[in-house]
């Protein structure tokens, strides 16, 4: 019996749960995707926000979150996983002033749903004004 609850236990730590949804850069403008992610389960998915200055298109961000999802496969923190990349855009974060801006689209993934992104964000900067448009690139 306390084996079966120590690998009940091992299997629920190391599922999705462990990735947090939102990862952007803390400041500037810069690409964003919004992606599906799976675990074992057909229950065990979550969508996630993820947006770096550092990259020059969107296929960009989506190799760092496959190296991100990696790394945490061989700590042992995610077991089995696979993703969707469901759209990209911009934002725009100006931490000093407290706003983000979600615009545009990806050429390579189309455009994200963008309230969703943003019902995403408002759980990570509660107390942050974020807006988002379907204008510009």
């Amino acid at each position: 019996m306390r084996v079966s609850l120590i690998r009940r236990f091992i299997s629920m730590a190391s599922t999705i749960l462990n990735v947090p949804e939102v990862d952007i850069d803390p400041t500037g403008v810069f690409k964003y995707i919004l992606l599906e992610l799976r675990g074992g389960s057909p229950d065990d998915k979550k969508i996630l926000v993820r947006g770096y200055g550092v990259c020059n298109y969107h296929v960009d961000v989506n190799d760092m979150v496959t190296d991100e999802l990696q790394k945490l496969k061989l700590k042992g923190e995610v077991d089995q996983w696979n993703t969707k990349v469901l759209g990209g855009g911009r934002i725009i974060h100006d931490s000093s002033n407290k706003t983000i801006k979600v615009y545009g689209y990806s050429q390579a993934y189309g455009k994200a749903d963008h309230a969703t992104t943003v019902e995403l964000l408002r759980k990570v900067y509660s107390d942050y004004d974020i807006s988002w448009s379907d204008e510009g690139y």
